[in-house]
């Protein structure tokens, strides 16, 4: 019996390994990979090695900037999204209930129209510093002292804004599942709302609030448009400067490789804080922590110390832009803006289709497959949400355009008719860089919505003749149909605010919401830039409402 069935289970195994979903899994894992494992080559092997020079001249200077800013903003961030969430759930006062939503809203913002509005309002011409002068009777600059407003510390304030949210989310969520019961034995024993705090609530919340500030930092060392908005030199800031100023590609790949280590670095730090620092429910049925309720001044006060975030990171820069579109209303009927939305449409809308199907049928391979390979490379494709969009342009960028020519060159050998760029001349370069950037959260999504399909189902579909695909079409895909929608919705909206990768990887004379934003307001007429950028805050819109819906 053993002799006749080993023979079989080997066979067995061998075509469950070398099945189609188990082959398709692996090249939607290399397609995503590729790009990284480019910019390492590149880095390694450069045309010209400009590696001394930047160690003599700017690395240093591009390094500490980056950890200037990356520190100081997951700081910043750490404290204001843990004070909130703290404040949220364990405290009732006026208009508690609408701001544990409105918190999120900043996320709607991208930085670096957040920094648009605030440089608007503030610099010498803005309606603050002429307010000031109309009203002291100051004649110039010189007779008053204000702050430079392009400088790292406003850009740490823009990027803080826009980025807390990250923090108070997942804080929030980490203090609601602690027990209320630990709290009422704290307060028993005369612990104060300090200690109860900084003793019992903060070291059971730390992972979370971890993760949080590391996203927020990782977001900030891939920032480009705030950065150089600000004049601020970061590495980021400076693959652009060696590969589009100095015309130097292998250098540009040696900054990206930099940036490749440094998030990675912070992925790595995330995951062993996270590892070490674990705390569990002591039991199933544990009661909720019950909210005291705040009143006179120490109410009103907390309102203000929590409304303060979402007044400067939504409120504020929202004003300020939608006052620009308004007195600028004939810019809704540019011919530039309406192919920018279009332009836009198309290359988010073909690339989050083609992510989410892509991450749908990498999701469902590994399920399906019993092979090692498969499982082995699905959380390894995550890397691509943390590589920066500048990273993934140098990855794409360069291996493509050689492979363009030579197909080029080819085709034209060959037929007589030169077919010009196929791959980096159209908008399929820039889809694929949202494919691989984004590819992280439809995998998420699909990964989360697969998981909670009962086992049986499929098995049973199986046992009545249905093939994988048409368990996938028949039992899976009704079931995951609104995750599915939430997917295509959030990598949209992703792909919508991406700048540094669109602006490296864009056809020439292609625009996007996101770049016309940026070339308006590079060219101080925010007037110009207003209904665009009123548009990509309306999207993202959609997707925090869509990430409140789903975390109530």
């Amino acid at each position: 019996m053993t002799e006749t069935t080993a023979p079989e289970t080997a066979t067995g195994a061998r075509k469950r390994c070398i099945s189609p979903w188990s082959v398709g899994a692996v090249l939607v894992a290399a397609l995503v990979l590729a790009p990284i494992l480019a910019v390492v080559w590149i880095a390694f092997n450069p045309s010209e090695n400009i590696w001394p020079h930047l160690m003599a001249t700017t690395l240093p200077r591009y390094l500490k900037t980056t950890f200037v800013m990356a520190a100081s903003v997951g700081v910043i961030t750490a404290f204001v999204g843990a004070g909130c969430a703290w404040m949220l759930t364990m405290y009732r006062f006026p208009a508690a209930r609408y701001l544990q939503w409105l918190l999120l809203l900043p996320l709607a913002i991208p930085a670096y129209v957040g920094a648009y509005a605030l440089v608007d309002f503030l610099e010498y011409a803005g309606p603050l510093q002429t307010g000031l002068r109309r009203i002291f009777g100051w004649q110039t600059s010189r007779d008053y002292w204000f702050p430079e407003v392009r400088s790292t510390g406003f850009a740490i304030l823009v990027l803080s804004a826009a980025l807390f949210p990250y923090v108070y989310l997942l804080a929030r969520a980490a203090f609601r599942e602690q027990s209320g019961s630990a709290y009422e034995v704290a307060r028993a024993l005369g612990a104060g709302p300090w200690q109860r705090f900084w003793r019992l609530g903060l070291p059971m919340a730390r992972p979370a609030i971890a993760v949080g500030a590391a996203i927020a930092m990782m977001e900030t060392v891939a920032d480009f448009g705030t950065m150089d908005y600000f004049a601020v030199q970061t590495l980021t800031t400076g693959i652009f400067s060696v590969w589009l100023e100095s015309n130097n590609a292998g250098g540009a790949a040696q900054l990206a490789g930099v940036v490749l280590l440094l998030v990675m670095l912070l992925v790595t730090l995330e995951k062993i804080g996270r590892r070490r620092s674990r705390y569990y429910t002591t039991s199933r049925g544990q009661r909720p922590v019950a909210p005291v309720t705040l009143t006179g001044w120490r109410g009103w006060l907390a309102l203000g110390l929590c409304a303060l975030p979402f007044l400067f990171g939504f409120v504020f820069p929202v004003a300020v832009i939608l006052d620009h579109a308004l007195a600028n209303a004939e810019r809704w009927a540019d011919p530039g803006l309406i192919d920018a939305f279009l332009n836009t449409l198309f290359v988010g809308g073909v690339a989050a289709g083609f992510t989410v199907i892509a991450a749908l049928f990498m999701v469902y391979g590994v399920r399906l497959s019993g092979a090692r390979l498969p499982r082995l490379l699905l959380p390894v494709t995550t890397i691509g949400y943390a590589a920066p969009g500048a990273v993934l342009g140098v990855g794409i960028l360069i291996p493509l355009a050689a492979l363009d020519n030579r197909l080029a060159d080819g085709i034209l050998a060959l037929t007589g008719h030169d077919p010009g760029l196929m791959l980096t001349g159209t908008s399929f370069a820039l889809i694929f860089a949202y494919f691989v950037r984004f590819f992280a959260i439809a995998q998420g999504a699909m990964d989360g919505a697969m998981g909670r399909v009962a086992p049986n189902l499929p098995l049973a579909a199986r046992s009545l003749g249905r093939s994988a695909g048409g368990a996938l079409r028949d039992v899976y895909a009704p079931l995951m149909r609104s995750s599915v929608g939430a997917a295509l919705l959030l990598v949209f909206v992703d792909c919508v605010k991406e700048l540094p990768a669109t602006l490296l990887l864009r056809p020439f004379n292609y625009n996007t919401l996101a770049t016309r934003v940026y070339e308006q307001a590079s060219l101080e007429n925010l007037g110009d830039a207003s209904p665009a950028a009123i548009l990509v805050i309306g999207v993202g819109l959609a997707a925090v409402l869509l990430l409140a819906r789903a975390s109530r």
